[in-house]
């Protein structure tokens, strides 16, 4: 008796130092896919500054999404990371994103309650259960169905304190309270979501599916980030199916199986925007990638790349130092590498330290990378693209919500990345580089970036702690 009472008691301890078990591939992600498409576009949103110092912001993504919603008939499935209002302030260039999501589902569903509208999210936008969301109850109350990501179920990227959580904490759950300050915003929050919020794990991704289009991107419908640079692509009567797929495992590991876009007697058709001329166009390959299979496309790449290759790289959070040293690497064998990165300065009216791009930066710049800041106010440089210009005349656009960092890249948040592959004369091809020549140029008296030394940063004490953070 009291060896089996011995033997439980040791396969407890054991599976909650153990932290999650499951592998992501046995949890739906790490998925690749790919398809062609015909109807692509990039959308790009940009700030600048202009000669007189006044910032500019030119937006496209979320009038694509809000068009997309309009036009939904069967099924809307959203997943995006921030929904809130935290640390919002109005003012020039800002909008109130957030609202103007919820109002537009809200609305939708009243015109067409028809519409099936599924919302996967991050936990993160409730402070980890401290923090009742208006936006989430407005949904709901309209008959949206929100689905918070069970974070419990992807890998413990914080095994210090994940692995004493799960063993002595997990089993107590979330709840309001006023034990310390809310880190995103006002009000106070309890012991408990704060120990849960530094397991770090996130539902980073930023997709949205109907029954006739596709959108990835970077941006995410959060209000005191409305300023920010972004890109997305969205793609017409096609890729809907991966992107589908990819989603059913957020949706069956937070235990949500009823969404009747996926697998349901609901169909995937083609848009109304794939009219004839269209189809005379050649077929774009189309490639869905999560999580690890997006570092998977980008040591690709890089390896792949010859002598003379074009690589421009615009990147909100860089420390990875596998694709660090690919970057390295190509630059080496003669390929033509450019590198934009934000600086790490601004943070919602906070003031950062530079952690963890301009240590990445050193590496890059000594190996004699060329490398320029993104020259924010305030905002952030929130852009994810890589852009490749192979030998054979045709280019790879990879872009999405993946920063190139462990955590994003080596299965730990929920990622999703669409690669594009295509000719270089393509529209979105050439958008992509002269949008990268734009921002490294500044052309036509807009000021976008800013050269390596102003954000240089030499301190051994801060590369060390960006190791370590790494």
């Amino acid at each position: 008796m009291r060896f089996w009472v011995a033997m439980t008691i040791l396969s407890s301890v054991s599976a909650g130092l153990l932290g999650c078990s499951k592998r992501p591939e046995k949890l739906g992600l790490a998925y690749s896919s790919e398809t062609v498409a015909k109807n692509v576009r990039l959308l790009v949103d940009e700030t600048w500054v202009d000669a007189e110092g006044k910032r500019h912001v030119q937006q496209e993504i979320f009038e694509s999404l809000f068009e997309m919603i309009d036009e939904a008939e069967q099924f809307i499935l959203l997943d995006f990371f921030l929904i809130n209002d935290f640390m919002y302030e109005p003012g020039s260039g800002m909008r109130p994103l957030s609202r103007e999501l919820v109002d537009r589902l809200v609305a939708k569903r009243k015109a067409n309650p028809e519409v099936g509208i599924t919302f996967i999210t991050d936990p993160v936008n409730t402070v980890y259960g401290s923090i009742e969301s208006p936006h989430f109850k407005a949904l709901e109350t309209a008959g949206v169905q929100v689905v918070l990501t069970d974070l419990n179920q992807l890998r413990d990227s914080n095994p210090i304190i994940s692995k004493p959580w799960r063993l002595l904490l997990k089993r107590w759950g979330v709840a309001p309270g006023n034990a310390v300050d809310n880190p995103m915003g006002e009000g106070r929050i309890s012991m408990r979501s704060m120990l849960k919020l530094l397991n770090f794990k996130a539902n980073h991704r930023k997709v949205a599916v109907t029954e006739k289009s596709l959108l990835v991107t970077s941006a995410n419908p959060h209000s005191a980030s409305s300023a920010h640079w972004n890109v997305a692509l969205r793609v017409d009567g096609a890729g809907q199916q991966m992107a589908l797929e990819a989603e059913r495992a957020v949706l069956e590991f937070s235990d949500f199986k009823h969404f009747s876009g996926i697998g349901g007697r609901r169909s995937v058709g083609a848009s109304r925007h794939d009219t004839a001329p269209t189809e005379r166009r050649p077929p774009l390959r189309l490639e869905l990638l999560t999580e690890r299979k997006i570092k998977d496309k980008v040591l690709e790449l890089l390896a792949n790349a010859e002598a003379g290759t074009r690589i421009d790289l615009a990147m909100f959070y860089f420390s990875d130092r596998k694709v660090a040293r690919a970057f390295i690497s190509a630059r080496q064998r003669g390929c033509n590498v450019r590198v934009i990165l934000d600086p790490n300065k601004d943070a919602f009216g906070r003031k950062k330290n530079g952690i963890p791009n301009r240590q990445t930066a050193l590496k890059l710049a000594k190996a004699g990378v060329p490398l320029r800041w993104a020259d924010t106010h305030g905002e952030q440089c929130h852009v994810k693209m890589l852009h490749v210009e192979h030998a054979d005349e045709t280019a790879t656009l990879l872009l999405g919500s993946c920063n190139y960092t462990r955590r994003n890249m080596d299965n730990f948040n929920a990622e999703c990345n669409l690669a594009l592959t295509a000719p270089q004369a393509d529209a979105n091809m050439q958008r992509a580089r002269e949008a990268f020549d734009r921002w490294w140029s500044n052309s036509d008296g807009r000021t976008y970036t800013v050269g390596y030394e102003t954000y240089a940063d030499r301190s051994l004490r801060r590369r060390i702690r960006a190791w370590l953070m790494e």
